[in-house]
């Protein structure tokens, strides 16, 4: 079975207009929080955003590769505080590929949008101008958000044949590895 989410997982921006039901949402919430953390300290905390000018809000958070949070149905704000764990960004990255991978079992569509490292078009970091929307505290740093929802494009895997074989070494990075 995990093998087919990972095959069928792709990255889904345009969400047909259907809310997402609340058992899919806790569904994706519970598998963030049995992601790994490391020495389980879960510096993560979540928003769930389903409010639509809220959504539109958010979208504007940077210039580039956010816009179609807003036409989501559903959103969520990862977020984590960096004093809990110096790995806090790895603790997120492993919590958002469970949603995105719950959301594929729940035939679900999701994009990942990079938040960390980003300005909002005023020159601020978009974290800010996320957290003024969702009165986050300052220690909060926002790692990403992910737009979740019934696709509307149909998209199949990446196809095996295109997958990067050649970026595969064994025992030394002089020594490709082969695939059986």
């Amino acid at each position: 079975m995990f093998d087919d989410l990972i095959r069928k997982r792709r990255s889904i921006r345009r969400f047909r207009d259907q809310p997402v039901e609340p058992e899919k949402v806790d569904s994706l919430l519970e598998a963030a929080l049995r992601a790994p953390s490391s020495r389980s300290l879960n510096p993560w905390e979540f928003v769930v955003v389903d409010d639509r000018p809220l959504l539109e809000k958010l979208a504007g958070c940077k210039p580039h590769g956010a816009g179609f949070l807003a036409q989501a149905p559903l959103g969520i704000v990862v977020c984590a505080d960096p004093a809990r764990c110096d790995v806090w960004v790895e603790d997120c990255a492993i919590a958002v590929t469970f949603i995105q991978l719950m959301a594929v079992a729940l035939d679900l569509g999701s994009c990942w949008i990079q938040v960390r490292k980003r300005s909002h078009a005023s020159g601020c970091p978009a974290r800010d101008d996320i957290a003024r929307h969702l009165d986050l505290p300052d220690r909060l740093a926002v790692e990403a958000m992910i737009a979740v929802g019934y696709p509307a494009e149909p998209k199949t895997g990446h196809a095996r044949d295109t997958l990067l074989f050649e970026r595969v070494h064994r025992n030394s990075f002089d020594t490709p590895y082969h695939f059986s």
